[in-house]
């Protein structure tokens, strides 16, 4: 089988417009969580949300592009366009042919379907005819295979807040079988609309603190997640091919699992969760005492947090060092899973382990080694949950 490296990073976050500046937020332990100024927030409770401020979607779209595409689709465009150069690919044009695309998202264009439903409620609606192209899921791999003329595997994913990260799972199985040498994969989203918001608000998922400070993963006050949006996409890349063309290779992804409980539509599965980072594991031929880092899930709400930290100890015998990237850009749902793939790589390559933020005081039912101050460490392997 064949070796799978990571050669280019692009993302857009509540943090910032690139991957490398919010990386340096993460490290400097810098919320992107504000209240919302996407629209009216009149008779809302849930106020809070990571917003992608700094962005502007001209500078890899068309203004007829950005008209007829919904956000999540300009946010992954931008982030696989940045990592094409991060990857040093973007005069590589027989190489891009060849290569492949995985994008997972949970909620797709779930902000142009909310406009659209607004827009039927007037005297004379009319709908855009790219509606509901420019919504599908599936719509992010294939505009980003079309603005960089790829024609290998193409894939939309959407697995809640798996989906990013099952992206790289898959784009990673792709290439250690032989089927593609390079595929880009990450994810993308853009939920924070009034219809997202109330509808995970009224499901009682999201923190009713209206702070900065309203995502605190492991926290004995915390109450929910914090909606957030953006886009991370990675190039993954057969480990031979990036040695030919002499690319920075991040690190290397050596084990993946996706796996179900078949147990209840929201409620995580104790024994699922643990069973998932085992199997991951063991795929990749190493041994639980061999992880020196775990980037957590850790979104912030009750049951979550509870189970993951239960899972976690399932798993690993040691208090392994373990943090939770959301407490600084909220939740963006499939985004969040690549974002912190990317970010576990960046551990690994710079031997530093960031800290969760707004942790006052842990869950005693929490009992995992989170980090409340970055460290430095000699991390050699890392598992990133999602």
């Amino acid at each position: 089988m064949k070796r799978v490296v990571v050669t280019g990073i692009g993302a857009v976050t509540p943090l910032a417009d690139n991957f490398n500046d919010s990386w340096l937020s993460v490290l400097n332990g810098v919320s992107g969580i504000k209240q919302i100024s996407k629209f009216d927030l009149s008779n809302l409770k849930w106020k809070m949300a990571g917003e992608v401020l700094k962005f502007d979607p001209l500078t890899c779209l068309s203004k007829k592009e950005v008209i007829k595409l919904d956000s999540f689709i300009h946010y992954a465009v931008a982030a696989a366009i940045m990592a094409s150069c991060d990857a040093g690919l973007q005069n590589e044009s027989s190489k891009l042919a060849s290569a492949g695309v995985i994008i997972g998202s949970s909620r797709g264009g779930i902000g142009s379907i909310e406009k659209a439903a607004v827009k039927l409620s007037g005297s004379r609606p009319k709908l855009s005819s790219y509606l509901m192209a420019a919504t599908t899921i599936s719509m992010a791999a294939s505009y980003i295979a079309q603005k960089l003329n790829m024609q290998g595997n193409c894939l939309g994913i959407s697995n809640a807040c798996a989906s990013g990260a099952n992206a790289i799972g898959e784009a990673f199985r792709l290439i250690r079988r032989g089927y593609s040498k390079i595929v880009f994969a990450g994810g993308a989203e853009a939920p924070v609309c009034r219809l997202c918001i109330e509808g995970y608000g009224v499901s009682g998922a999201l923190s009713n603190a209206n702070d900065a400070s309203a995502s605190k993963p492991f926290d004995i006050k915390r109450d929910g997640f914090v909606i957030a949006e953006g886009s991370c996409v990675l190039v993954l890349e057969e480990y031979e091919s990036a040695l030919k063309r002499n690319a920075n290779i991040y690190g290397e992804i050596i084990g993946y699992s996706n796996k179900t409980d078949a147990f209840h539509i929201t409620k995580p599965s104790l024994q699922g969760q643990a069973g998932a980072m085992i199997e991951a594991i063991n795929d990749a031929g190493i041994k639980p005492g061999d992880i020196h880092y775990i980037n957590a899930h850790g979104t912030s709400t009750l049951i979550g947090d509870k189970t993951e930290a239960e899972a976690v100890n399932i798993v690993f015998k040691e208090q392994i060092p373990a943090s939770s990237i959301k407490s600084m850009t909220g939740h963006m749902l499939a985004a969040s899973g690549a974002f912190e793939a990317a970010c576990t790589l960046m551990s690994l390559g710079q031997g530093i382990i960031p800290k969760s933020i707004n942790l006052t005081e842990k869950d005693p039912e929490c009992n995992i080694n989170v980090i409340t101050e970055k460290k430095k460490a000699d991390i050699n392997a890392a598992i990133s949950n999602s």
